[in-house]
């Protein structure tokens, strides 16, 4: 099940991705979009996703109904206007206009 915007912990997460079988991951996705002019960066962003989907405990829905954290996968998504970063813990993917590069 795919939800937006709803609340859960201390705040609404971005877009939450909740299995139906219940042996698969939870996924919980936050976005941000960067401002080059304030000084911001994408791997900034990124950061600051991941740390806003912890300090809000973005995961206590999942956690409501049995899931274990380590099945949550968290990912932060940043934006400059075709530029994007993605990542998670553990991995940063960039991508600039489609195309992939590390």
């Amino acid at each position: 099940m795919i939800t937006s915007n709803r609340e859960s912990g201390l705040g609404r997460y971005d877009i939450m991705l909740e299995p139906k079988r219940g042996w698969l991951d939870g996924y919980i996705i936050e976005f941000k979009v960067i401002h080059v002019e304030r000084g911001e960066t994408l791997e900034n962003g990124v950061k600051s996703a991941l740390k806003q989907i912890e300090e809000k405990q973005y995961g206590a829905a999942l956690w409501s109904r049995g899931m274990g954290a380590e099945r949550i996968k968290k990912y932060g998504f940043a934006f400059e206007g075709r530029r994007v970063l993605i990542g998670n813990e553990d991995t940063i993917c960039r991508t600039r206009g489609g195309d992939e590069y590390e």
